[in-house]
């Protein structure tokens, strides 16, 4: 192993564990309400969104969310996937179970992040987090059925924990024939796993309030 090539695997192993504390950091920060750390977290350039960039803006997004929506959170991290695509940028794929304090409800949720990352001056960032959300609602009230998404005082809506995902669609829109063994695909390398499971499917529209 040439002294180039061991040098780029430890990097790669610092940068997967440098990114993983991305998501611990990112929920405690939250869970805290310690907004300037939790916005420290993003590239110091992140779109919020309406032509708006900068932690300044994304600060006042997140205080604002947090404020008139929940008294008290716990962001639970759950399984984490990482795949490089260079260098300095990166994707992944993390779990997260959550509890919210809303008014007279206690509301626990399911969902992923599918994320973005970047190296910027030498320290890994969020580019962008997507949340895809499978369900919300009352600890007492099991989210049986479609629109899982049943925050109280609103009208349920469906989430989109699946849709980055054809796989979903594709395995309910028909069963294979019990008489034929089915085909298999080659198994996606280990650094292209969460790429060939997207494809090319775009972001979907994501409601976060």
């Amino acid at each position: 192993m040439s002294q180039q090539s061991l040098e780029q695997r430890i990097d790669r192993l610092e940068s997967i564990e440098e990114i993983r504390q991305l998501a611990g950091r990112y929920s405690l920060s939250l869970d805290m309400r310690d907004i300037d750390a939790h916005v420290g977290l993003f590239a110091p350039d992140i779109r919020v969104g309406r032509g708006k960039t900068g932690r300044e803006h994304l600060k006042a997004w997140v205080d604002d969310t947090l404020r008139d929506q929940f008294t008290g959170t716990s962001h639970h991290v759950g399984q984490h996937i990482i795949e490089f695509v260079d260098a300095d940028h990166a994707i992944g794929v993390v779990y997260s179970k959550n509890e919210h304090e809303t008014g007279p409800e206690w509301v626990i949720m399911q969902m992923l992040y599918w994320d973005d990352y970047e190296r910027v001056d030498g320290r890994w960032y969020f580019r962008r987090r997507l949340p895809c959300y499978w369900y919300a609602t009352d600890l007492n009230k099991p989210p049986i059925g479609d629109m899982k998404m049943r925050w109280p005082g609103r009208e349920p809506y469906e989430g989109t924990f699946h849709e980055l995902f054809p796989s979903w669609k594709a395995f309910w829109s028909q069963r294979p024939d019990p008489e034929q063994l089915p085909e298999v695909a080659a198994p996606a390398s280990l650094e292209t796993f969460l790429q060939t499971m997207r494809g090319d499917t775009a972001a979907p529209k994501i409601r976060v309030r």
